[in-house]
């Protein structure tokens, strides 16, 4: 840990006008520091510290720039610097400057800090704030996502989970359910397994944040948006259905290949079916995903699923597919108002479950574990047998 003045003297090669050498050497230790945690909380309460990475961002030495951008991605990722880097460091406007400019070579690095900044919901709002008062607007956000080679020196794939961050806000969601954008529909490509994992994640996202408004259900649900094909299509695999259950699939999922497969991230898998359990809050949402057939595929899902979290979610998904409707007054389960003690069986009875579920998963990184040393075993035992023959 720096003390007062250590932290006074490192100041001062934080300059533009600094040796390169000395400038070099600075960067270098303090991005080294930000790997402890005490270091990275006092450099994040030291907003000269951060005014000063900023200044080094525009340096002609991309070493030292890089050294601040990857400094500055450390100190975000700890909620008790975002305050600094927002208020009094003025950190958003030159970042999202940045982040526009098709040939800015740290881009990725910026989408990455602006994601770590609107985690919370408090810093949300400013990271939004700025996007629209520094003349960005979110309709640029999601072009330039959208548009595939718009900077070459950087993939931008972090906007995916910054987009879904920011739908944390009411304010973003009306932006992305505007009927007349029509936003969402050039975000639903990106949930297909040809796109990165972090842009599917932050895709993924952003569609469960927009289920939360339980008024658009009919709409996403319908032929205008038909958002129900691409939260399914990930999670089918390519066994084969009998010709009715075919039949009654949205089109894009009947009878597919025989090569098909399912999406292989569990926490994208876990966030596609909580997104349609969302949507089988309200009546109608019920009713069009038991019409689409939904549970076959569902079904042939839990069989093929090892996560115990992921297998706890289809469970619910197929116990709102398979169960009754609610009785009458109940049936937009969001509007449902639960007394407090039933509030807390429920919330001990979800304490309990995720004990469960993280013994399961403990077993299972125990059994997959086993099962490595076990091959590796027997490839030692072949190789120790083979040189043995050559003797």
């Amino acid at each position: 840990m720096l003390d007062e003045k250590e932290t006074k003297d490192l100041l001062n090669f934080l300059k533009l006008d600094t040796r390169p050498d000395l400038k070099g050497q600075a960067t270098e230790y303090i991005l080294g520091l930000t790997g402890n945690k005490d270091s990275c909380r006092y450099l994040g309460s030291k907003p000269a510290f951060l005014k000063a990475l900023l200044t080094l961002t525009r340096d002609p030495s991309v070493a030292i720039v890089k050294d601040c951008y990857h400094t500055l991605i450390n100190l975000s990722a700890d909620t008790t610097a975002h305050e600094a880097l927002i208020k009094e460091a003025n950190a958003l406007p030159p970042l999202l400057h940045n982040l526009l400019d098709p040939g800015y070579l740290f881009a990725d690095q910026i989408c990455t800090i602006l994601t770590n900044l609107s985690r919370n919901k408090e810093t949300c709002r400013e990271v939004f704030r700025a996007i629209q008062d520094e003349g960005v607007g979110l309709a640029r956000i999601v072009e330039v996502f959208c548009t595939e080679g718009y900077n070459e020196k950087a993939s931008l794939h972090y906007l995916g989970p910054l987009l879904s961050n920011l739908t944390q806000l009411p304010e973003a969601r009306h932006f992305i359910l505007d009927k007349d954008r029509c936003v969402l529909q050039r975000l639903l490509p990106f949930t297909q397994y040809e796109s990165s994992a972090v842009k599917r994640g932050g895709v993924v996202g952003t569609l469960r944040n927009c289920c939360f408004d339980y008024s658009c259900h009919e709409w996403l649900l319908s032929d205008a948006v038909d958002i129900l094909p691409f939260l399914l299509l990930p999670l089918a695999g390519p066994e084969e259905l009998s010709e009715e259950e075919n039949e009654g699939l949205p089109v894009d999922l009947q009878y597919l290949p025989e090569d098909k497969r399912r999406e292989k991230d569990p926490d994208i898998r876990n966030m596609l079916i909580e997104t349609m359990l969302l949507l089988t809050s309200t009546k109608a949402g019920r009713q069009i995903l038991k019409k689409k057939n939904v549970y076959p595929i569902m079904r042939e899902f839990h069989k093929w699923e090892k996560e115990p979290d992921v297998i706890v979610s289809c469970e619910k998904l197929v116990q709102v597919l398979i169960g009754d409707e609610p009785e009458t007054g109940m049936e937009n389960l969001m509007e449902v108002n639960i007394p407090e003690d039933v509030e807390k069986k429920f919330q001990a009875l979800d304490a309990e479950e995720r004990k469960q579920i993280e013994k399961e998963r403990e077993e299972l990184l125990r059994s997959e574990a086993e099962g490595k040393a076990e091959v590796g075993s027997s490839e030692a035992k072949r190789e120790c047998s083979g040189e043995a023959l050559g003797r």
